[in-house]
């Protein structure tokens, strides 16, 4: 494990994502929050899009330390971002973070899309320990794009969730569009939609077959003000209050009285 003694500010920050420790928006968010406390970053050494909340139990984990400076301490892991948190906590780490920050990922993670995305599934393990945790996403795909419009919310997230905290179990999902001007911040729900999973079939040099994932995301309902969707798609930043219990709370009466019928 690290000595504390490296750690001399307070709080403690650990920041990790899903495309890898060399993406630009895990460097743009480093730089961002580095003066709120010490920050510790632990990362895949290569893209983990769409692992989801996956962990590794069948090969072992390495840990690489790439950057040792003042500022801070980062390591990358051939691991998922869930395994970075469970190495971090376990391993890296010899006191809990009083923070989680989970990006900046390259491309929307609104909607469905948080039950692929990797970088919500670092930010919902944190959530289940008991760590405030918020996902920051982009909506852009562009490798070399322009993070400066996710700085003030960054900052001013952080800050708040740092002194404020988060209510239990839950965890931030914050979405920042591109393009026009910023019109400001809405608290919203995930929007109702799905991913439609098509293939595109391929052949390599080889003549052998192969098939690539493609598809978009099919919106239930568009014109909903009270989404994530919606405000993305109208210049506002999302932000959706999520939690890692998946209990359908309001089925249980009807669910109750379909296995209890006699």
């Amino acid at each position: 494990m690290i000595n504390d003694s490296i750690f001399k500010k307070h709080p403690l920050i650990l920041v990790t994502n899903d495309d890898g420790i060399y993406a630009k928006g895990i460097n743009e968010l480093v730089n961002m929050i580095q003066d709120l406390g010490d920050i510790c970053v632990v990362a895949p050494d290569s893209p983990r899009s769409g692992q989801s909340s996956a962990i590794t139990s069948e090969l072992p984990l390495r840990i690489k330390c790439i950057s040792n400076q003042n500022e801070y301490k980062a390591f990358k892991s051939n691991g998922t971002p869930v395994d970075c948190i469970k190495l971090s906590i376990n391993q890296i780490l010899n006191h809990r973070p009083d923070l989680i920050v989970s990006g900046i990922n390259h491309g929307s993670n609104a909607g469905a899309s948080i039950i692929y995305s990797g970088t919500m599934g670092a930010v919902l393990e944190g959530c289940l320990i008991g760590i405030p945790s918020i996902g920051f996403s982009l909506c852009s795909h562009d490798p070399e794009a322009d993070f400066s419009p996710c700085r003030e919310i960054v900052r001013k997230t952080c800050k708040l969730i740092l002194e404020k905290g988060l209510p239990q179990n839950v965890c931030l999902n914050v979405n920042i569009p591109t393009g026009s001007p910023i019109k400001g911040t809405r608290v919203c729900r995930q929007a109702k939609g799905y991913w439609t999973e098509e293939y595109e079939h391929r052949k390599d040099t080889h003549e052998q077959d192969y098939y690539w994932l493609t598809g978009h995301f099919v919106n239930l309902e568009p014109e909903n003000k009270e989404t994530d969707e919606w405000a993305l798609a109208n210049g506002y930043i999302s932000i959706v209050p999520c939690t890692s219990d998946q209990t359908a709370y309001s089925a249980i009466p009807d669910i109750t009285h379909l296995i209890e019928k006699k």
